[in-house]
């Protein structure tokens, strides 16, 4: 059973920074894409980047790239979201969401409902 736990969230000021952790077990995830979503109040959940677990490929959605990189620790396995020059419009909360190579990864890889395995989110609020 894959589990996924976030952490890493808080309160910020605008222009900090921030680093979220996914820590995944239950699975070797050798062709697994995993990602991080977020969901604002009264918005739906939207796709924010995606790494490829075992190449490490990235992808990224426009309105944080540049900004956000994402990342893994094979070893460790956990993946990692560095938010840098956070905006008032990045408050929500992030979820880590993972599935296996079913649906391929470059143009699949920002559908929220293809993602089976999710985690609990972490609240991100940026002050401005």
């Amino acid at each position: 059973q894959v589990q996924l736990v976030e952490s890493g969230g808080g309160l910020v000021q605008a222009g900090d920074s921030l680093r979220l952790s996914c820590a995944a077990s239950g699975s070797t995830f050798s062709n697994y894409i995993m990602a991080w979503f977020r969901q604002a109040p009264g918005k739906e959940r939207e796709s924010i980047a995606a790494i490829t677990w075992s190449s490490g490929s990235t992808y990224y959605a426009n309105s944080v790239k540049g900004r956000f990189t994402i990342s893994r620790d094979y070893a460790k396995k956990a993946m990692y979201l560095q938010m840098d020059s956070l905006k008032p419009e990045d408050t929500a909360v992030y979820y880590c969401a993972a599935r296996g190579s079913r649906f391929g990864y470059g143009s699949t890889w920002h559908l929220t409902n293809l993602y089976n395995y999710w985690g609990q989110g972490t609240q991100v609020t940026v002050s401005s």
